[in-house]
């Protein structure tokens, strides 16, 4: 991610899944609400909630700006939020300084793994981080 103040808005991305039947999307209509709030702009691909009940419409009315191909997404997303693992597919789309949020799984994958060490990439796995307490949330 680019060197920033704090304050300063980040562009905050959100991809349509490509893992075979994976449904679930990184960001619901109501978590991008809360990030354009904050002052970010936030890019949902097309039909990215679509299999689990959010529409374009409703990331649209949340404030969100819909693009229509993952190029896009990671194209002008400083901070990626998915929810499965990068896809082999996906490693050309992403690019050195920019934040990957989501289940990594890189332990099985060397391919993978790999790439998030040759890529530049920085990553934030989802079954790493815990509250306060250290429980998941």
């Amino acid at each position: 991610m680019r060197d920033r103040d704090p304050g300063v808005p980040v562009i905050i991305g959100c991809p349509k899944e490509t893992k075979n039947h994976e449904y679930r999307v990184g960001l619901t209509p109501a978590g991008a609400h809360a990030l354009v709030l904050d002052g970010h702009s936030v890019l949902v691909e097309r039909d990215a909630g679509r299999r689990v009940g959010f529409d374009d419409a409703a990331y649209a009315a949340a404030g969100a700006s819909i693009v229509a191909t993952p190029d896009e997404i990671y194209g002008h997303s400083d901070l990626v939020i998915k929810v499965k693992e990068l896809q082999p597919p996906e490693y050309a789309l992403t690019r050195p300084g920019q934040v990957l949020y989501c289940y990594q799984h890189i332990a099985p994958d060397p391919d993978l793994l790999r790439h998030m060490l040759d890529s530049g990439l920085s990553c934030v796995a989802y079954e790493t981080v815990t509250d306060a307490r250290g429980e998941l949330p």
